[in-house]
């Protein structure tokens, strides 16, 4: 392996030790239908998308309620010794992409049928501390001033 894909590679190992992802495959709801649900939690803090998923009469809500919890869980075995409530987690992205769709049929009129398409998504949640992207900035400004 070559210097410069080496580096490349600790730089993204680096990087994935401060990642705390939880991905759902397959969740079968349309992806247009869940794209409601994770507007109304993206960027918001980890208490308050719990209680806004609770609450939400959607079909996803419960499903991205559990996937927000194994985030989380994700996050604690990274951070073995740290408080949740001391880091102010809170959902720093979330995505929502087409699954696979299944094709039926339907029987129509006059001996016709229709096509129907029930369609899945994939939905990857990552969250992320407001504390530590803060500690990070901070030093990196200071370095700049000082040249």
């Amino acid at each position: 392996m070559g210097r410069r894909k080496k580096n490349s590679a600790d730089a993204r190992k680096e990087a994935q030790k401060t990642l705390y992802v939880a991905k759902l495959r397959n969740n079968p709801t349309s992806p247009r239908k869940t794209r409601l649900v994770a507007d109304l939690i993206r960027g918001v803090d980890v208490e308050k998308a719990l209680g806004i998923l609770q609450y939400n009469p959607r079909e996803s809500a419960p499903k991205m309620r559990k996937l927000l919890l194994s985030a989380i869980a994700n996050w604690q075995a990274k951070n073995e010794g740290r408080r949740m409530e001391d880091s102010q987690l809170y959902v720093k992205q979330i995505m929502v992409d087409e699954g696979r769709t299944m094709k039926r049929m339907r029987t129509a009129p006059q001996g016709r049928g229709y096509r129907i398409r029930k369609r899945s998504n994939h939905i990857t949640m990552i969250i992320g501390s407001r504390i530590d992207e803060t500690t990070t900035t901070e030093p990196a400004q200071t370095e700049e001033e000082n040249k």
